[in-house]
């Protein structure tokens, strides 16, 4: 299933608000720092992460082995910071969106992509059993996704709509 390229995103740059500092501090504290877009001078770097983690994404959708959730979320953790737009298309993403908004809202995972991500666990641990030159090789590989599964089980569902 192709997906449609995330929006170029030509936002200029942010410039400290008058009378702000270089530090970030806020004086006052008269309203709190919006949730969306706050990277400072460092948001061309939030930009670049949150590009690189969807491509890696993407190419994880095909190759074995290399996860997409995790790259798909640090995409949006990024973007938050980097790209309201970018941000905003994986919202409103339908295959990433859902996905992204249990993660922000509840740090949950859905039942269905858990037994999804194990199972292709499942399925990486055979190929590497299968192809590793040494046993150590497959047995630690297979040892860190026991403990991502693990861990992955241990999150909440995201609550019924």
């Amino acid at each position: 299933m192709p997906l449609p390229p995330p929006p170029v995103d030509p936002e200029p740059p942010t410039a400290p608000a008058a009378g702000g500092d270089a530090g970030g501090s806020e004086a006052g504290g008269s309203e709190a720092p919006s949730s969306k877009v706050r990277g400072g001078r460092f948001r061309w770097a939030w930009k670049l992460l949150a590009y690189a983690s969807l491509a890696l994404g993407v190419i994880g959708i095909v190759v074995p082995g290399l996860p997409t959730v995790p790259f798909v979320l640090l995409s949006a953790f990024a973007a938050g910071r980097g790209s309201e737009r970018l941000h905003a298309w994986l919202l409103g993403h339908r295959q990433f969106g859902p996905i992204i908004r249990d993660w922000e809202k509840h740090g949950a995972v859905s039942r269905r992509s858990k037994w999804l991500a194990v199972s292709m666990m499942s399925v990486c641990t055979v190929i590497m059993f299968l192809t590793s030159p040494k046993l150590w090789m497959a047995m630690t590989g297979t040892a860190i996704m026991t403990v991502v599964a693990i861990w992955l089980w241990r999150r909440p569902e995201p609550p019924r709509a």
